[in-house]
């Protein structure tokens, strides 16, 4: 657990390297989707730049929204500190709707089908996401509740987390959750031709990171009528998937009728 892995002698951030091998094993991964549903590879690549972009915004974003009282905004101007805000402090689902947002866009802008691309490659979100929490656990962000019990950790000095009592490995609990759920979905794309993967990953993550809340203990959370900012759009997205699907299957049921 460190803020920055020592490779051949190069200090480099453990949680950009975290995130930069999802992204690259996650490209290698969509070549065998690519290839069976005849999707364009440059258009994938065209797509993912502009959700990584969007991704990064939406989340740099919505932490400063969340934590707007915390930050001193006099000291803004001054490098060093700016620098800290801007590589420190992401919000996941503020990078989700971001990177959503910009997918739609490029799709618009240079005349994509978007449609198959997300379909297919849907798991590679919880997939890459997966890595990132491996990233935040070495990094010692988005850390849990102090918890004494079974696989408890203790962060070192130096790391963001609390180093003086043990803590609720909330961040490996959800890279392990995040990891089997990307491989559930591929599953059901590539082995089973399920059409509402989208659905699958909207319902299960949202549960999933509603109910992890409540053992993380990190101070960025934003809190609204007792339940965080993360939770409020956990429900957001499961109300609202669940209802598009039972539209869905109305509208189906109705096209059946003679």
């Amino acid at each position: 657990m460190a803020l920055y892995l020592n490779i051949l002698g190069i200090h480099i951030p453990s949680y950009g390297f975290m995130i930069t091998l999802g992204v690259i094993t996650a490209n290698l991964f969509a070549l065998y989707p690519l290839r069976k549903y005849k999707l364009n590879f440059d258009d994938m690549l065209i797509l993912e730049a502009y959700t990584l972009l969007g991704a990064f915004l939406g989340a740099k974003l919505l932490y400063l929204f969340i934590s707007y009282r915390d930050i001193d905004w006099s000291r803004m101007l001054e490098p060093q500190y700016f620098n800290y805000i801007m590589q420190s402090g992401f919000v996941f689902y503020g990078g989700l709707i971001g990177g959503l947002l910009l997918f739609l866009l490029a799709g618009k802008i240079h005349h994509i089908d978007w449609k198959p691309f997300i379909i297919h490659l849907i798991y590679l979100i919880p997939w890459i996401h997966g890595f990132g929490r491996i990233g935040c656990f070495l990094a010692g962000c988005c850390y849990g509740t102090p918890y004494d019990g079974p696989f408890a950790v203790q962060f070192p000095e130096g790391s963001l987390a609390p180093s003086d009592t043990t803590l609720f490995p909330v961040q490996l609990v959800e890279a392990i959750c995040l990891l089997i759920l990307a491989i559930v979905l591929a599953v059901l794309d590539l082995k089973k031709s399920y059409p509402h993967t989208i659905a699958v990953y909207f319902i299960v993550y949202g549960i999933l990171r509603f109910l992890l809340e409540y053992v993380r203990y990190d101070a960025v959370r934003g809190h609204l009528l007792a339940l965080s900012t993360s939770q409020w759009i956990s429900l957001g997205f499961v109300v609202g998937t669940v209802c598009y699907l039972i539209r869905a299957a109305h509208k189906q049921k109705k096209d059946m009728v003679p």
